[in-house]
């Protein structure tokens, strides 16, 4: 027999053998897919664009043409596989809590050539997100081989999209830390081993090959005084609610192309030709793809204010366009570019009102980074640990700490909890909350539901309810009528002192006129908010809204257990 010591090594040697494979087998699909976007924009800039370029006024059109061709393609494979539609974040979402670390093959290679195309061929969207959607594809994939446990599958899963982002942006604590915030809305201390060893793994294989995670510098010696820390409340301030109304913007927009009478294959074409028309403008500022060229313009101060401004909108209209008319790509590095610019141009303005304080618009860059992303994400440390790591100072922390706390709690406050990434959940009927665990949203009701529950017939007395009582020692019961349909409940607290005479009443005169009912469908969160909300210790299951039949019962005693059986399983110790 094994001893505990003997078990734990065991146990341990295999997760953190697995935690390694989870980072090489991240970092090695970060390069890929990095290869891969090369290519497609040599394919597109260097071989098609030449062929179709036409001078207009001094710019060149075939600009135009050039998403307008990518989302075409794109919209082909959105027939065959609708949901890869995207950044790919919310789905790594999904997979890890409510579907145990599944992440289908064929969707995700799908989604990978999509998120290629469309960033390849001018598409104003972020790779990041897709990187670490394919990390945690790679590893899901990997788990299943092996036939790991279901919370081996989610954790390995949450490890390789860590190692996807430590590898993008050379940052392997901001990697473990969005992971962390994003996927399991909260720290758990045992789980952080596995994760930061992932982390670790995937950026030095990326390094490894790459030498360069990050294609941008970001300026030596740079940093604040302590008057100016009221100007990044500000800005956070600004930011956070730029953030909220943002990301709500994204999905005011999805749904006006889902809702609008242009034929499926068309609409990304059109998003396609709208930021090929904003790209054309803007050409050699970042409006196409990705956006780090225009962002280092804005850290090295080689932009005007105005110019800065103009940037932001442009990029916030062309991600948009991009994203809400159903193409593949992230927000992750939009929200970075987004930031950037409205924060490098809110210091200019500063060091201009207040020359005195030798305001440097680098480090207000920086910090509406960190402010926006932080409120379209929810996920501030991620962006505090990526400042830190990317400037490999401390001397702006304090800025960006502020900056990014206010971005978060004011976009918060507008959102009520949500992020871009739970919102698109949400509209799949995924109900998460960022900053809390999610448990109970993962269990529904149908199986955690006491089937063929003990039942009162509305014609029975109080007298017989007591006795029911007395028997079973339950304190309440589901009233059904002939049919076996819900027609209310009953419990203790209607019986007690109510007289002999009273008692011989039938039951269906004293049934509560409201009260609450669940499906099998359900959540064990929803039926616990309802107990709640009625001050009842039971719930009737019924089968659907529908049908009234009676097919079980949920008390307050199964959520709890439910619960505590939930949140072990979140542990892998």
């Amino acid at each position: 027999m094994e001893t505990w010591g003997r078990r734990y090594i065991k146990k341990w040697g295999i997760v953190i053998g697995f935690s390694i494979l989870a980072g090489l087998v991240g970092g090695a699909g970060a390069i890929a897919f990095r290869l891969l976007i090369a290519g497609t924009h040599h394919l597109f800039f260097d071989l098609i664009l030449p062929e179709i370029s036409y001078e207009v006024g001094g710019f060149n059109a075939g600009y135009i043409f050039l998403p307008a061709l990518g989302a075409l393609i794109v919209a082909l494979m959105i027939r065959n596989e609708p949901d890869i539609r995207g950044n790919g974040i919310p789905e790594v979402i999904e997979a890890v809590i409510f579907k145990g670390g599944n992440i289908p093959g064929r969707f995700a290679i799908l989604k990978t050539l999509a998120t290629s195309i469309t960033i390849g061929s001018g598409g104003s969207v972020g790779r990041e997100g897709p990187i670490g959607f394919i990390g945690a594809a790679l590893t899901s994939i990997l788990a299943r081989w092996f036939g790991l446990s279901r919370e081996m599958r989610k954790l390995l899963v949450t490890c390789g999209l860590a190692a996807g982002i430590a590898g993008t942006f050379n940052t392997p604590l901001a990697g473990a830390m969005f992971a962390l915030e994003v996927v399991y809305m909260g720290a758990f201390s045992i789980n952080l081993v596995p994760i930061f060893i992932a982390a670790v793994t995937g950026n030095a294989v990326t390094l490894a090959v790459l030498r360069n995670a990050f294609e941008i510098e970001i300026p030596g010696g740079i940093g604040h005084t302590l008057p100016e820390l009221p100007f990044f409340f500000l800005l956070g301030l600004l930011l956070g609610i730029m953030a909220a109304f943002y990301a709500l913007f994204l999905y005011w927009l999805t749904d006006r192309f889902t809702g609008s009478r242009i034929p499926e294959l068309w609409k990304p074409v059109v998003g396609g030709l709208g930021v090929g028309f904003l790209g054309m403008l803007f050409p050699a500022y970042g409006i196409f793809g990705i956006g780090y060229e225009g962002m280092r313009m804005a850290f090295y101060g080689e932009l005007a204010i105005g110019m800065m401004i103009i940037l932001g909108l442009v990029k916030m209209i062309a991600t948009a366009l991009t994203i809400g008319s159903g193409q593949s790509g992230g927000v992750f590095a939009p929200s970075l570019y987004i930031g950037t610019m409205f924060g490098a141009a809110f210091g200019g303005i500063v060091g201009a009102l207040m020359p005195s304080l030798g305001a440097n618009p680098t480090v207000y860059a920086l910090a509406g980074m960190a402010a926006f992303f932080s409120g379209m994400t929810q996920a501030p440390l991620t962006q505090i640990l990526m400042v830190t790591e990317l400037t490999r100072s401390y001397a702006v922390l304090p800025a960006v700490m502020t900056s990014a706390t206010m971005g978060f709690l004011t976009a918060r406050f507008f959102l009520r909890g949500e992020s871009i990434y739970t919102l698109k959940l949400l509209r799949k009927g995924y109900r998460i909350k960022t900053g809390k665990p999610v448990i109970l949203e993962t269990i529904s009701v149908g199986e955690i539901m006491t089937r063929d529950p003990v039942y009162v017939t509305e014609d029975m007395t109080l007298f017989e309810v007591e006795h029911l009582i007395a028997e079973t020692g339950h304190d309440c019961f589901p009233v059904v009528n002939e049919n076996l349909e819900v027609v209310g409940i009953i419990g203790v607290k209607d019986i007690l002192k109510r007289t002999s005479s009273v008692k011989r009443l039938r039951v269906k005169r004293f049934l509560r006129r409201a009260y609450g009912i669940t499906y099998p469908h359900e959540t064990a969160q929803d039926a616990l908010e309802k107990l709640m909300v009625y001050n009842q210790n039971l719930l009737p299951v019924v089968e659907s809204p529908k049908n009234r039949k009676l097919v079980g019962v949920v008390t307050k005693k199964d959520i709890y257990r439910a619960y505590y059986r939930g949140l072990e399983s979140m542990y892998i110790d």
